[in-house]
């Protein structure tokens, strides 16, 4: 059984046993249970669980800020009488791979404010992003690139 299973089954026991079921007494079982079993982590052996959890709240605290300093953006810009809006439609070439990587990360642009996938070319390896606010579009792939893609990749693979 995989480390990951094995912390479910923790968390879950956990909430058996102090006998209250709800998201934070199972959340407060999980991170107890990733004590545990990190702190048997030499009897795992050879397991990326230990490195994978880390990333994935940094994705997750990463997506939140992007996706609050989008909405502010946008909101400031409905809010006030001028327009900053520079629409454009971007050629972002991926990195992204397999079907679900590409579908996660089509999906991850499209729910922050201001950006949203249109298509993915047929070998794979265009995604076309209609965004609002492009001042240079190098500039809008470079940070596309190093920030949501990159971080998605280090979570996936």
């Amino acid at each position: 059984m995989t480390p990951f299973l094995i912390n479910i089954l923790l968390g879950i026991s956990w909430m058996l046993l102090v006998g209250e079921v709800s998201a934070s007494t199972f959340l407060s079982g999980l991170v107890i249970g990733y004590a545990l079993l990190w702190l048997s982590k030499p009897a795992w052996g050879e397991t990326r669980y230990f490195e994978k959890l880390p990333r994935v709240i940094t994705f997750i605290f990463y997506f939140l800020k992007e996706l609050i300093i989008a909405n502010m953006k946008v909101a400031f810009d409905i809010v006030t009488p001028k327009d900053y809006m520079k629409p454009g439609i971007i050629a972002f070439p991926l990195d992204v791979e397999s079907d679900i990587e590409i579908t996660l990360f089509a999906n991850l642009v499209t729910l922050t404010p201001g950006t949203l996938s249109l298509d993915v070319s047929a070998d794979k390896r265009i995604l076309y992003v209609h965004a609002l606010y492009v001042e240079d579009a190098d500039q809008f792939r470079y940070e596309l690139k190093n920030g949501l893609e990159k971080r998605l990749l280090e979570v996936l693979r």
